[in-house]
């Protein structure tokens, strides 16, 4: 199985601005103008021409900086509600590969760091989309017209500018391949100290009991503490990256004032294409050098947003890559497999290949299998010899290497499975339950799902006498105040509760639990099972004593091979 990757790069997907990029760009320029104005200004008053050659000049600047603002505010808008909408639509991308990948992928990121990729890290978008695309931009285009209006007057201070210019990105690229290296690992640091915390936190009555609270305190401290170091390490290289600019920028800034005014003073007499520059072109010159650099120190200043926006980009596309993809996520019902159920399903298996990716080994290599409509199966075997991974092939939650594996009749495809999963009842090792009440829990969001049904299916699994398990009871994330068994049993009732599972699938449903509880799960199963099918895999041979028949695998007989 290979990596799922998406089919284009989030980096290259948000190369380019959008329009409110380039008018805040557009508004960079009437600086021009507005020096060109004030230059004109300074020249009338030097020639004597008084006030009036202030008037209408000063009208002029006053309008264009309105339009300046009036655009820069509108492209702020717009661009601050664009890298909203793209961010949402990358955290539902996101969010649905995720969705979109098997529960049983070994390699899938932890709850704790995926809520903090899609949660935390992804804020730093918004700054990488308002600040620094927009600063990016006018830092490529801004000082091509300044530099060639700069040109037109003197080509020396145009020299001194673009010599300067190279070196200032040069130098922010050598520290910006550091700063993105240094916002990685903060992120993964980040990452990585909050599935800590969430998993300690889920585990925190088993860490009182055995005592290991202080030690669980002192390891957060020092994840703390390395984090601390990690992010004040970014910040270093964020002031470094600000200091090369104002050394660079100010360099030039101060040559081309020397060059204007020994010019000026008649000290050197070329590099304005052999004329002699005015007061009001050298001040013209000199007012646009600083403008020149402005754009890069706009640029040095969103640094860290760009290190820490494409660090985002790339924890996220991260998520997006499943090993293990979820077969048919996001497929339609067929007609084929949606229709009136004539019984419970016959299951036939043909020349199963399957390994878990990245292992060399094969689980089935070539195994054959049939189950009879309404027999009641036992897996049997020791761990590790298949049973789990065949209920998952069953249940299509893992895609089969290669083989055919058929349901009542229906292929198990990338595009039946969908409708096959609705006949289908599941209950795996380790029950999840979530946040919210028995009810939910119980029906799962089923549709037609009400709550005298919910109430039967409480009292099939023999969860009335539980306090806590009463169909209005909230529970907390992971079942707190509910026992194994009693979790167990809310599983039951969660298939108890689904008419249409005809098909059930049980994964080690008696494990861990005393013999008094697993006899009555047993006769729950048991009875639940009368007229469907069942496969159920266990170690429990009382349990296995009680099915029609047992396959036990690992054994060179249990599953035959395809000639």
């Amino acid at each position: 199985m290979t990596k799922h990757s998406p089919s284009r790069s989030p980096l290259r997907a948000f190369a380019s601005p959008d329009v409110g990029g380039v008018v805040q760009g557009a508004a960079a320029l009437v600086w021009l103008p507005q020096a060109a104005l004030l230059a004109m200004a300074v020249q009338g008053l030097a020639s004597g021409r008084g006030f009036e050659a202030v008037i209408w000049p000063a009208g002029a600047i006053l309008l264009l900086g309105l339009l300046r603002a009036g655009c820069e505010a509108w492209g702020a808008r717009r661009t601050f509600a664009r890298a909203r909408a793209q961010l949402t639509a990358l955290r539902a991308q996101t969010a649905a590969a995720l969705a979109g990948g098997s529960p049983l992928d070994r390699g899938r990121a932890p709850s704790g760091l995926a809520a903090s990729v899609l949660a935390e890290q992804a804020e730093a978008l918004v700054p990488y989309l308002v600040r620094y695309q927009p600063a990016r931009w006018r830092a490529t285009v801004v000082p091509i017209f300044i530099l060639c209006a700069v040109a037109a007057f003197s080509w020396v201070a145009a020299l001194v500018l673009l010599v300067a210019a190279p070196l200032i990105p040069l130098f922010m690229a050598i520290v910006g391949w550091r700063a993105r290296a240094a916002s990685e690992a903060q992120m993964v640091e980040l990452g990585g100290m909050n599935a800590f915390l969430l998993d300690r936190l889920r585990g925190l009555a088993t860490l009182r009991a055995l005592g290991a609270v202080e030690i669980t305190a002192r390891r957060l401290g020092d994840a703390a503490q390395s984090l601390r170091r990690r992010t004040m390490a970014v910040l270093r290289i964020a002031f470094l990256s600000s200091a090369v600019l104002e050394l660079f920028s100010a360099l030039g800034v101060a040559l081309v004032a020397v060059y204007v005014g020994f010019h000026l003073l008649g000290s050197i007499g070329f590099g304005a294409w052999g004329r002699t520059l005015s007061l009001g072109e050298g001040l013209f010159v000199l007012l646009l050098a600083p403008a020149f650099f402005e754009p890069l120190r706009e640029l040095s200043a969103v640094w860290h947003d760009r290190a820490a926006g494409e660090a985002a980009l790339e924890a996220l596309d991260r998520l997006q890559c499943n090993e293990l993809p979820l077969p048919g996520a996001g497929a339609s019902l067929t007609r084929a497999a949606t229709g009136v159920h004539g019984g419970p399903p016959a299951v036939a298996i043909y020349n199963l290949h399957f390994s878990w990716p990245g292992e060399q080994h094969e689980v089935f290599d070539g195994g054959e299998l049939r189950i009879a409509p309404g027999e009641h199966i036992a897996l049997m075997g020791p761990s590790g010899s298949g049973k789990t991974a065949l209920l998952s092939l069953l249940a299509g939650l893992v895609p089969a290497t290669r083989g055919e594996i058929s349901i009542g009749g229906v292929a198990l495809t990338e595009h039946t499975v969908a409708a096959l999963r609705q006949r289908m009842g599941w209950m795996g090792q380790a029950p999840h339950v979530f946040a919210g009440s028995v009810e939910s829990n119980v029906a799962l969001g089923r549709a037609g799902v009400n709550t005298p049904q919910v109430n039967e299916a409480v009292h099939f699994a023999s969860l009335e006498a539980v306090a806590q398990a009463h169909p209005s009871t909230s529970l907390g994330e992971g079942g707190g105040g509910l026992s194994g068994g009693e979790a167990v049993r809310l599983a039951l009732a969660r298939i108890a509760v689904h008419p249409q599972a005809d098909l059930l699938l049980v994964d080690e449903p008696t494990a861990h639990l005393d013999t008094e509880t697993a006899e009555r799960v047993a006769d729950a199963l048991v009875k639940l099972a009368h007229g469907k099918t069942l496969i159920v895999a266990t170690h429990d041979p009382v349990l296995a004593s009680r099915m029609d028949r047992t396959v036990s695998l690992g054994r060179t007989d249990a599953m035959e091979k395809a000639a």
